[in-house]
């Protein structure tokens, strides 16, 4: 078992996060924060996608006074993205907003930053300091002469020391970039130094597949060596898909086990049945499943029980016929074009 680092525990609405809590999956909505239905309709998707957090944009005054009609109308906390302007994280923390992702060192005056604090600590609000490699501070760059890892780690400590002046202490951070060892270097560092709660991602990867790559490789590191206490896989896709990442690295590092894990041959020329469109079959018949477990669908009825013996369920076909097993034991054999449902109804059994 990976020991993780200790951080504080914070609580986004009802959530913990930090201090042993297990890993928190959170993503963002793509829609225009303004279009009401458009927004709660996606946060419901996510919602059972089974996404714990989101976070959603607010570009003006505007999206910020819808906050809390879609607040009332979802279940999970809500953490509202805000650049610069302090009277819309004002705003958001009137409308009942769950945390703050802001920069207090990029809101401006002093007395707008306290207002800022002060309403969040009288909401018990947390606030995420969210740093970005590709918008540090100009001295920044000019001290390290790139966008370097300290470079980051030193943006962060700005902001956690505006707020703990003014003794604010309920702050998560993020160090992200789109380049993966720079994030994972970041996130050491700082972690070495903080016990802050650390939301960890890879930002800007890409589409799929390049994006799951690299974000793989990146929060898989980062977790393998104890550090995280929320992820977000950032795509350029759907939500949903960034909150199916996110589990799939969480239950690869063992953190976290949700759903059912496919396990399925590559197809070789043994292959004598069509493991793809058995996988896709699965996986649709299965996609409501919340419980954790493992399914096998091979492609030798010869070597698939053996290969797969430590799937709770699993069938492997032939030519014409195929087997249903169970912790790779035999239970049946069944026509090829039975297969599918037979595994399915071993399932539900």
């Amino acid at each position: 078992m990976i020991k993780r680092r200790q951080t504080r525990r914070i609580y986004v609405g009802g959530v913990s996060i930090g201090d042993g809590a297990p890993v928190r999956v959170q993503s963002m909505t793509k829609t225009d924060t303004r279009n009401i239905k458009a927004t709660i309709r996606q946060i419901k998707q996510l919602e059972l996608a089974g996404c714990e957090i989101v976070r959603v944009a607010v570009p003006d005054i505007t999206a910020a006074k819808v906050l809390g009609e879609i607040k009332k109308r979802i279940k999970i906390p809500m953490i509202a993205d805000i650049h610069f302007n302090y009277k819309l994280a004002l705003e958001a923390i009137k409308q009942g907003v769950d945390g703050l992702r802001i920069n207090p060192g990029n809101i401006g005056a002093k007395w707008k930053v306290r207002e800022v604090i002060t309403a969040a600590k009288d909401r018990k609000i947390p606030i995420r300091i969210g740093v970005n490699a590709g918008s540090l501070p100009k001295d920044l760059i000019e001290k390290y002469r790139h966008p370097t890892h300290e470079a980051m780690v030193e943006a962060a400590e700005r902001h956690i020391e505006i707020l703990e002046e003014l003794d604010f202490h309920d702050i998560k951070v993020s160090l992200k970039a789109s380049d993966v060892m720079k994030t994972v270097e970041a996130y050491r560092l700082f972690s070495s130094k903080h016990d802050y709660p650390l939301h960890i991602g890879i930002t800007e990867t890409g589409p799929v597949p390049e994006g799951v790559v690299k974000s793989s490789i990146g929060i898989g590191l980062l977790l393998l060596e104890g550090i995280g206490d929320t992820i977000r896989v950032s795509l350029t896709d759907s939500p949903v898909v960034e909150v199916n990442v996110a589990y799939e690295i969480l239950r690869v590092t063992g953190f976290r086990e949700k759903g059912v894990e496919i396990i399925s041959c590559p197809t070789c020329g043994r292959c004598e049945v069509n493991i793809k469109k058995m996988v896709k079959q699965v996986k649709n018949a299965l996609r409501n499943v919340k419980e954790p477990i493992k399914v096998a669908v091979m492609g030798c009825s010869v070597n698939g029980p053996g290969e797969a013996k430590e799937a709770d369920f699993g069938i492997a076909g032939g030519k014409g016929q195929g087997i249903v097993f169970v912790k790779g034991k035999i239970l049946k054999t069944v026509k090829e074009t039975e297969l599918v449902n037979a595994l399915i109804e071993e399932i539900r059994k």
